[in-house]
């Protein structure tokens, strides 16, 4: 599903067709059945026991290639012959026999690369099945392999997978860091477009990075002004949050939660990212200000005041944003924080707890 067409275009008896279509073109008849079931959908039971026959039929080839491997050609052909049947589960949906069988030709296979691309796999089916334990135990263990002498291609890729992990899970901030580390040598195409690269490296960017990383990272980068522009909405969201044209800005917003609302993992996210960049562009314009006019805020931000005063009251009693607002004036007055004080009380803290650990060290060595 395109994550950047909006939901007015999409045709849900036209999703459902062209799912169940691949579905069966793939023989996936487990998966078929748990969406049946999901969406409360009659089974075609021709089709589930044709399709069950093949798949026995075409495992029993497979095995019968293993075995003629085993016993009549060398390693190496008996690791394509374990690596074919493993792929096969995996095409057709068989999630546990299909790990069950990686495993086993991850066994069969000497050199790093190869067993690497078999944890690349396994991490794949985690993102299909969203399963976090399965990518999170494959992306540490690609992580050893790695640090074992592990080629720069795959290096970069394990990167790419990280960052996709700590998107789907609302780590922004680290996930920012892997997607732009990656950008300038994204390879990682079995796992999505460059173009969708490039819209997660913005999207986590903007509401984790500061405003002058934001400028040298993303908006003068040139791997990002190459496909912005291709990607519906992104690139007003990104130069209108930079520039503080915030009426354009909450116009692009709008469209871009409805594009991760429609994103595999982004969906998940999409009200959590609405309420932080609101808060983050709030900020934004507040600090040029030591009090500004509720009026001025909503004729900036293209909305009414009633709506600037229900949506600043709420984050300011959720100490979001450090301000109050003056109903009577109806003026919003900024909250300067003091540096200084809070340096000193920090200090303070430091301090206190190098004592203590010395105290502790004191008694020790005493003894």
């Amino acid at each position: 599903m395109n994550a950047h067409r909006t939901p007015k275009k999409i045709n849900k008896e036209e999703s459902l067709a062209n799912l169940l279509s691949k579905v069966k073109e793939n023989a996936m008849v487990k998966y078929y059945l748990e969406i049946c079931n999901i969406l409360k959908l009659d089974v075609d039971d021709d089709w589930v026991k044709k399709t069950n026959e093949a798949n026995d039929a075409k495992l029993k080839e497979l095995d019968n290639a293993i075995q003629d491997a085993i016993q009549n050609l060398g390693e190496n052909d008996v690791r394509l012959a374990n690596l074919a049947k493993a792929d096969f589960l995996c095409r057709i949906g068989e999630k546990d026999l299909a790990e069950s069988q990686y495993r086993v030709t991850s066994e069969k296979t000497v050199g790093l690369g190869q067993k690497l691309d078999i944890v690349f796999v396994l991490i794949r089916i985690g993102f299909f099945y969203n399963d976090y334990t399965l990518i999170k135990r494959n992306i540490e263990k690609a992580k050893s392999m790695i640090e074992q002498g592990g080629d720069w291609d795959r290096r970069n890729r394990l990167r790419v997978y990280e960052a996709y992990m700590l998107f789907s899970i609302r780590n922004f901030e680290e996930a920012a860091k892997l997607f732009l580390d990656t950008i300038a040598t994204f390879t990682s195409y079995e796992l999505y477009t460059y173009k969708k690269h490039v819209y997660y490296t913005v999207i986590s960017s903007m509401v984790s990075l500061s405003r002058v990383d934001l400028k040298k990272k993303v908006v003068d980068s040139p791997e990002v002004k190459t496909v912005i522009h291709e990607i519906p909405h992104l690139e007003s969201f990104l130069l209108s949050f930079y520039n503080s044209n915030y009426r354009e800005f909450f116009q692009s917003l709008a469209e871009i939660i409805e594009s991760l609302k429609l994103d595999r993992y982004g969906n998940q996210h999409a009200k959590f990212y609405c309420r932080e960049m609101r808060i983050r562009a709030y900020t934004q314009y507040l600090e040029s200000y030591r009090s500004v006019q509720l009026s001025s805020i909503s004729d900036a931000f293209g909305v009414t005041e009633e709506f600037i005063d229900k949506e600043l009251s709420r984050f300011i009693v959720l100490r979001n944003l450090p301000c109050k607002i003056d109903m009577v004036a109806k003026v919003v007055e900024t909250v300067r924080p003091d540096n200084r004080n809070m340096l000193y009380q920090k200090t303070l803290k430091q301090g206190d707890s190098i004592l203590n650990r010395i105290q502790k060290l004191s008694r020790v060595i005493h003894i």
